[in-house]
């Protein structure tokens, strides 16, 4: 399975490539995709859905796991990560790749075991897992949390999808 994990921002939006299961995931390709202040905003959200179709294109993941972000203090904030995470969905659903969302504390939990971690935690799980000795920037590596989240997520979501089915 080919997961798609992306960490959604305006100014910085972090995506991962991972490949594999939850035994076995092997890193494909990370990057912080960023967008200048000084652009319009149709020019950023071009710019997130062109290099996002790219990479949809280019990898054909088997879906695209993206966090759920809830900004209640900052709507300013949260206004511009939620023009983002819409246009990095239709670029999804452009492409016919299903997409899955996950929290903070989920991934925290997934990966670390608590939902409390540090970030710091979260990045070393993140590269023993992957078998990486490189440093990720910050959203590449909440994008690769992502995708691995989803790699552990999936079989459980699978079964109790097969189970409703019946």
């Amino acid at each position: 399975m080919i997961v798609l994990g992306i960490d959604p921002g305006l100014a910085n939006l972090g995506l991962g490539l991972v490949e594999g299961d939850v035994r076995k995931a092997r890193h494909l390709y990370h990057v912080c995709l960023t967008t200048e202040s000084a652009w319009i905003m149709p020019r950023r959200l071009q710019y997130i859905h062109e290099e996002v179709s790219r990479l949809l294109a280019e990898y054909r993941p088997d879906a695209v796991a993206i966090e759920d972000q809830i900004l209640r203090k900052q709507a300013d904030v949260a206004f511009k990560v939620g023009q983002a995470f819409g246009v990095v969905q239709l670029a999804c659903a452009q492409a016919g790749v299903p997409v899955h969302t996950y929290g903070p504390m989920q991934v925290k939990r997934s990966l670390v075991g608590t939902g409390r971690a540090e970030k710091e935690q979260v990045i070393y799980m993140v590269k023993a897992s992957l078998g990486v000795r490189e440093l990720f920037n910050n959203h590449a590596a909440d994008a690769l949390a992502l995708a691995l989240t989803h790699l552990a997520s999936a079989p459980m979501q699978a079964r109790a999808a097969g189970l409703a089915l019946r």
